[in-house]
């Protein structure tokens, strides 16, 4: 049994839809299961239609007109006149309940996911009744069946998540009860339980024919699309890129999520688990091999003499399915340019047959198309040639060197270097020699191109590392003064380039692509466009450097909220702000789970103990095989400056402002003061140590008057410590009367934590922890008795700033 699956361009009209037809015809197995997407455009249109209804355009209306009559004609072109009369009618009726969704979309002036979800199902739901028609007009053994009686969702509209269970037992069911051949379906749409139309999000038809693959265990996924193959880049730009015969999942997935559209990832999954393979076939070159995706894979690439580029190109292409084995098109179509005095600089053609590029200057693209459409006429007006297509604005860069055939990893190397950089690669030619490997990219990327290419080839291997810094108060100057201080030592030493590419405050934000100049960049963070962090991440994603990293100077909940994007974009995320990785151990779970997935570091060492490195400490005792037993700290460089300065010669409401001064606290010192931020850093802790562990699980010893602890600002929260300035002495003379210090201390064991104030007793290790240190006791199975120690300073913002620096120097050295 086979599951094939047809895109939009492939039942986009008539005569695309017979195409399909003979693949069906023609396919050798026992079963059939054939899933469809909507008319080509037509869930477009019907989007459109939503919007115009839900804002009340009456123009709605003759965007339903367009929808029914393209369903119509291609019902009047593939069927039959004697058998048209029932199909039209059902297709009728069914326009017409979609033309009352929108006039209710209409009437109330709005559009809902779920109604959303039910108008954009009726393209699937229309081609697929179709097909299904002229599938039984054609006399092949064929029934339709309703995709959304088999697969069972929830009701996140939109996008929603399958029942696995539920719809794995609906299609055995209908399968093992179906006496037709062949089946026919919608792909993209679902229903939840309450039998509510839902879909599938982006990509949903691949999805819908990789769930029913999986479930009844097919022997193949075939993915019929307009290309043949997953290519080595993105053919509807690089239009002679070469198909890659055999890949494996992985692989796939990777080529996907980096620019690859043919396979939507998330397909992958439900036949990956089943070692079922996918065999990604073009429909309008159904000859074509296409290719196997599964568990084998195959890879093979190849010194650089020289790095070339010709500005000023346009691309020529010229393809059909009259070209494959026809004598005499190629040489045409070149001694047709040759007379005009065209010269041609890059030439490529697919072993097939089936497309010729040439890439030729720009100022004769022109009347290039012209003569060469002239030329091919006849061939054009019968559709078996396209009309030439041309690519303007251009270049072309190559690497150039007689012995790259005898060294591996060049192109990809190459590919990789400009890919990094988001310089978008529309052809690729190589020849036999393997001496010269060229890319066509865009005409504004040549600069970027060409640095990036020699960086990469010629120069010492100089790693460059693009900075998108959010928040520059007493942190975040500091950090941007000690990148400015070090650049030089980096790129010299470390062979680390670091730029500033992004800054972002609460007010402004600036952005400059060959870096922000760090002699000037308050000057320059002044003149921004207004701060928006929906519109800094996408400016990120947008400039797409390679070797991305944002940078989070803030205590802000909302920006620790948008960790999961820039993860998702394998964008680094090093932060300071604790909130992340204190919150919802799900969320926390989460961020590093996407770390992982798109290798993209998230590095928070600041979180615990600023410039020390406890994280990383801790990381490398677990990575080893080691099991933290028990932790024993001061965690707080603010209390710890506090109470090392508390005495009965001063007040506390003065050293706790004076620790606010000196930036040894938050903005707000009783996150300090309270124990939140003591509770955050020892839960990190125990969940970097691989435990499971929420903040309200940890016991929190307060030792500051309820009063204080409820108000709502600086001052209400300073005139409280005066108020109580009595208690804290007395906290102070007991302890001293006990020949002890106090120590805010946390500790974690047995899978229990606390945080509080302690008396510490001469000789112990907290004893003489000065000014603003932390301190860290490691008790674990290799340190059971003597703990493994680290101390050091503890607050600050010069020490957070460097502590953020050597996150980043952790990243450049991945």
């Amino acid at each position: 049994m086979k599951v094939l699956k047809f895109g939009g361009s492939s039942v986009s009209n008539a005569q695309n839809i017979t195409l399909v037809k003979n693949i069906v015809a023609q396919t050798e197995t026992d079963r059939i299961i054939v899933v469809v997407s909507a008319l080509g455009g037509i869930t477009d249109l019907l989007l459109k239609t939503a919007h115009l209804a839900a804002t009340q355009e009456q123009s709605y209306k003759t965007v339903i007109q367009e929808i029914e009559q393209r369903h119509l004609s291609t019902i009047k072109a593939l069927i039959p006149v004697q058998d048209q009369s029932g199909i039209l009618s059902k297709i009728k009726s069914e326009l017409n309940v979609l033309e009352t969704l929108m006039e209710g979309a209409y009437l109330i002036g709005e559009i809902t996911p779920k109604l959303s979800d039910k108008m954009v199902s009726y393209g699937e739901l229309l081609s697929s009744y179709i097909i299904n028609a002229y599938f039984l007009a054609e006399h092949l053994d064929s029934e339709h069946i309703d995709a959304r009686t088999l697969i069972k969702t929830d009701e996140t509209y939109g996008k929603a998540v399958v029942d696995f269970e539920q719809t794995t037992a609906n299609c055995k069911h209908s399968f093992h009860n179906s006496t037709q051949k062949i089946m026919v379906m919608g792909g993209f749409i679902a229903s939840s339980v309450n039998g509510n139309s839902t879909t599938l999000g982006r990509g949903g038809s691949d999805y819908t024919a990789a769930i029913l693959a999986g479930a009844l265990e097919a022997e193949v996924l075939e993915i019929w699309t307009d290309v043949s193959g997953m290519y080595t880049a993105n053919p509807k730009i690089v239009k002679q890129s070469k198909a890659i015969a055999h890949i494996s999942y992985e692989e796939a997935m990777e080529l996907s999520h980096f620019g690859a559209k043919v396979l939507y990832p998330p397909t992958i999954q439900p036949v990956l688990a089943k070692s079922i393979p996918i065999r990604i076939k073009n429909t309008f070159s159904p000859e074509d091999t296409g290719t196997l995706v599964s568990k084998n894979q195959n890879e093979n690439t190849k010194t650089v003499r020289g790095i070339s580029h010709v500005g000023q190109v346009a691309l020529l292409s010229l393809e059909g399915p009259g070209m494959v084995g026809i004598l005499g098109i190629s040489k045409r179509f070149f001694e047709v340019l040759s007379r005009h005095g065209i010269s041609i600089v890059l030439i490529t053609q697919a072993s097939s047959e089936h497309s010729i590029c040439v890439g030729i200057a720009a100022d004769d693209a022109p009347m290039a198309e012209a003569i060469v459409n002239e030329e091919f006429q006849n061939e054009i007006s019968r559709k078996k040639i396209k009309a030439v297509f041309v690519e303007k604005n251009l270049a072309i860069v190559a690497l150039i060197g007689d012995y790259m055939k005898h060294h591996q990893g060049l192109s990809g190397k190459m590919f990789s270097a400009l890919g990094r950089n988001n310089v978008n690669i529309r052809a690729i030619a190589q020849g036999a020699s393997e001496r010269n490997i060229s890319a066509v990219i865009s005409e504004n990327d040549v600069k970027k191109a060409l640095n990036t290419l020699h960086e990469e080839f010629f120069e010492a291997q100089t790693k460059q590392l693009n900075l998108f810094v959010m928040g520059v108060g007493n942190v975040g100057a500091k950090f941007l003064a000690q990148i400015k201080q070090q650049q030089a030592y980096l790129k010299s030493h470390l062979k680390l380039n670091l730029r500033v590419i992004g800054i972002s405050n609460s007010r402004t934000m600036v952005f400059n692509e060959e870096g922000i100049s760090l002699a000037q960049w308050e000057k320059d963070l002044e003149n921004g466009q207004k701060a928006d962090k929906e519109l800094f991440f996408d400016m990120v994603k947008s400039l797409n450097f390679r070797n991305s990293i944002f940078v989070d100077n803030t205590a802000s909940e909302e920006v620790s909220q948008t960790y999961a994007n820039y993860l998702k974009h394998s964008i680094s995320v090093v932060t300071c702000n604790k909130i992340a990785c204190s919150s919802d151990y799900d969320y926390y779970q989460y961020l590093k789970d996407l770390a992982r997935q798109y290798n993209a570091p998230f590095l928070f060492e600041t979180n615990v103990g600023a410039g020390l490195p406890i994280l990383d400490t801790l990381k490398h005792l677990i990575a080893s095989g080691d099991t933290v037993l028990k932790i024993q700290a001061v965690l707080s460089g603010s209390l710890n400056f506090v109470f090392n300065n508390f005495n009965d010669h001063t007040t506390f409401h003065d050293i706790v402002q004076q620790a606010q001064e000196e930036g040894y606290t938050e903005p707000d010192p009783k996150i300090d003061l309270s124990g939140i931020d003591v509770m955050r850093k020892i839960l990190i802790l125990a969940r970097e140590s691989n435990h499971i562990l929420e903040i309200e699980d940890i016991e929190n010893r307060a030792f500051l008057p309820q009063e204080s602890l409820d108000t709502t600002n600086n001052e209400d929260f300073f005139l409280s410590l005066k108020k109580y300035e009595a208690s804290f002495q007395e906290l102070y003379q007991k302890a001293k009367g006990a020949d002890s210090k106090l120590k805010y201390v946390a500790q974690f064991e047995d899978g229990k934590a606390n945080v509080g104030l302690q008396q510490i007793p001469k000789g112990h290790d907290f004893y003489n922890l000065e000014g603003s240190d932390n301190i860290v006791l490691f008790y674990t199975k290799r340190y059971p008795d003597q703990p493994l120690i680290i101390k050091g300073a503890g607050a600050g913002a010069d020490v957070t700033a460097s502590g953020i620096f050597a996150d980043i120097v952790r990243i450049g050295n991945f």
